[in-house]
């Protein structure tokens, strides 16, 4: 049971160490169906007090390439929402946040971006979540909603 009833520490669960297995989708919006697969680790720790928490993400691309990503959520108490930003060394940059909460067991959190200079909305959700495992997906609808594309899903495992 959580000790704060307003969803502060609703990303508890992700504390620790973990195996992520990926799929990410080849190329977006050209309605692809073949998937990318790869491994990664990464790291969650509690920062400002338990307020929010920053994880770590490495990885090498089918292509070869390392990736090192990193992803910064913060707690609103009053809205009662977290605020999740990406950056990688890839980009090069802070993505816009997503926004939002836990409900049923289940984190919805969206936004606004840019994907190869077209404007999308993004949601990300958290699912399925267990004391050993979780996972995350990512989807991008550049209608304004009408139609969403799942681009990218994390399965994660904790270590032991």
């Amino acid at each position: 049971m959580n000790a704060y009833a307003d969803g502060r520490d609703d990303f508890d669960f992700y504390h620790g160490r973990w195996n992520v297995r990926n799929r990410r989708l080849a190329r977006r919006f050209e309605g692809s169906t073949e998937w990318q697969e790869f491994e990664a680790t990464g790291v969650c720790a509690a920062i400002l007090g338990g307020i929010g928490n920053v994880d770590s993400f490495h990885a090498t691309l089918p292509n070869g390439n390392p990736v090192v990503g990193m992803s910064l959520r913060i707690f609103n108490p009053v809205t009662r929402e977290w605020s999740i930003y990406w950056a990688d060394n890839h980009s090069c940059r802070l993505f816009p946040p997503v926004v939002g909460s836990f409900a049923d067991g289940v984190g919805t959190f969206r936004g606004e971006d840019i994907s190869d200079g077209t404007p999308v909305q993004v949601v990300f959700r958290w699912y399925d979540i267990t004391p050993e495992s979780a996972t995350w997906e990512q989807a991008f609808s550049a209608d304004g909603g009408h139609t969403w594309e799942t681009n990218w899903q994390m399965f994660m495992t904790r270590q032991p």
